[in-house]
Parts: structure tokens; sequence; C-alpha cells
């Protein structure tokens, strides 16, 4: 993969660098340092995004930086472009963002500090909404739909949950009941306006801390969905957490006291957000700690399936 890196930074335009990997989920992220800068080299995994797909995140992303929310900025290549194939591979060039993960700033920090972490992200993701809700975007824009064929559809976007081969036929039962349920809310739910661009993926490793201020990154999984949704995805991790109340509580605190939002239905995404993730995993279990993460999703789903339909 050097060879690739290697053609990416001259196509850049990038002299005398050095490079490391920082993260290899589901992109490979490389750091990139120059004598005067430093920036994010980024290896799609293949199949998961076509052109047309990054090229709308990254005008996207761009759009969202311009309004004045912090996220990375594509960086134009020598040809202008932000967005390049190189030996196959789908690459491009982000603005570094320094700071830490709010994953491991919260690990270290007390209650209170994790309540006022929040309540911050509450702020920004309201701002966030409001941004994307203004931006107008160009004519090709194409990313996609976490709406109620993209959740619970017979190919979501994050596979199909109930077929996860770990399920007990007792879960399986459970899971199969909680889509038919969630199926007929959504059908109700899609009748509220508050749908419309959201991140879908902002949790606590995809927020970066660098003082008072949080900044978002890994739009991969950006798209259209529920803004309830949202809030979901960055509470459902730390469910079991001490202090999830607090946490909860300043999230919609810090998110209600710039954009109002219908919390009526929080429990359907918290269950439909914990499904997603069971089908995530089923590509997943053969990677170190698959199995055993497996098991916590499904816990949690069925906990969270149960609970919604009673």
């Amino acid at each position: 993969m050097n060879a690739t890196i290697d053609k990416a930074v001259h196509l850049w335009g990038l002299a005398d660098v050095t490079y490391a990997l920082v993260a290899a989920r589901e992109n490979a992220v490389y750091k990139v340092t120059t004598p005067t800068s430093t920036f994010a080299l980024r290896l799609h995994r293949h199949g998961y995004r076509t052109n047309a797909e990054l090229a709308s995140e990254l005008a996207w992303m761009k759009g969202a930086g311009d309004s004045g929310i912090s996220v990375p900025f594509p960086i134009p290549s020598k040809t202008g472009d932000v967005m390049h194939v190189i030996d196959g591979v789908q690459v491009d060039v982000l603005t570094w963002l320094s700071g830490e993960s709010l994953d491991v700033v919260l690990s270290r920090s007390d209650t209170k500090s994790r309540a006022a972490y929040f309540q911050t992200l509450g702020t920004a993701m309201a701002r966030f909404h409001q941004i994307c809700d203004e931006w107008q975007p160009p004519k090709d824009f194409t990313r996609c739909a976490w709406d109620a064929e993209g959740l619970l559809g017979e190919t979501p976007l994050w596979d199909r949950f109930w077929d996860n081969p770990a399920l007990s036929s007792a879960d399986r039962r459970v899971l199969m009941a909680f889509r038919q349920a969630a199926q007929a809310a959504l059908a109700d739910h899609a009748k509220d306006p508050d749908y419309g661009l959201i991140h879908a993926d902002l949790v606590a490793a995809n927020v970066m801390a660098d003082g008072p201020g949080l900044q978002f990154i890994d739009f991969d999984d950006g798209g259209y969905g529920y803004r309830c949704f949202e809030l979901a995805t960055a509470l459902l991790k730390h469910i079991d957490a001490h202090d999830y109340a607090d946490l909860q509580q300043a999230l919609i605190k810090g998110y209600t006291s710039t954009r109002p939002i219908d919390l009526g239905h929080l429990d359907l995404f918290m269950a439909l957000r914990a499904a997603t993730y069971v089908g995530w995993n089923i590509t997943r279990m053969g990677e170190d700690g698959g199995t055993a993460r497996n098991a916590r999703f499904i816990t949690t789903a069925t906990r969270l399936a149960k609970d919604f339909i009673g």
C-alpha cells in the first residue's frame, strides 16, 4: 500500500512527507506530515461508496466547515480534484484536526465533566443540523438514507440484523417482532418533518475534543435520516454507564438550547440503533473480539426491543 500513498502525496503536491497509519477500522487513515503542515490521507474501503457518494460527502463536509462546524476540510490535489482513484483505491486528503477523541477524554473525566461534554455535544449537534438544513447541496448530491427502508427493509444499510447467525430462536423472535412494530411506528413517524442530513455515526470515537470545542470526523455513514436517530447514536454506547441518565439529560439540554426536537420516539430510535449493530457485526465476527462484541450487541438490542414492544 505504500506505493499507493506515495502516488497520492505526489498527486497532492506534498513534499518531504512522513506518514503513519493512525486508524484502520473501516477506512485506512494515515497522518501525513510535511515540514509545515499535517493532513489526514484516507484510503477508502473497496466498494463501500461510489465515487459520486464520496464526492457528495466531501462537498457536504466543506459546506459544513464553511458554515462554522469544526470538521475536516477536503484538500484539492494538483488537478483541483478532491478525490482520486489510485491503484483501484479511492483516496482523498483532509485537513488534520488536533485533539483527542471524546471517548478517551470521557474515560478519564469525572461525572460532572462528562455531562458537560455531552451538553456541548448536544449543542454542536443541533447547530450541525441547522446548518445542514440551510445548506444547498449540489444537484448531483447523493448519500444513503437511514429511513424505514435503510433501517428495516429487506436490504438494510448495515445488513439484516434479524439474520445474525448467533441469535437464539428466542432472540430472533424478539427482533422479528420488533422489526414489525418499528416499521409501523416509522410509518407514522414519517409525517415528522425533522428528517434531513445527519452524520449517523456520532459516537464518542468520531468526536474530537480540543479545548472547549468539539469537532466531528468520519462522515463515512452520513446521509439522510431522522434527527432523533442522531441523538440515539450518541447515547447508545453509554446506556450501561453509571451516569447514563445525566449524559442523556445533558445531551438533550444542549440540543434543545439551539433547536427543538421531538423526543417522543427516542426509545424507538435507541432500539433501532442497537439493532443496526447486530446487523453490522454479521460480517465482522471473525475479527479479534468479534464474537464477544456480537454477544453484547445482541443483549442490548433484544433488551431495548423488548422494552419497545412491551
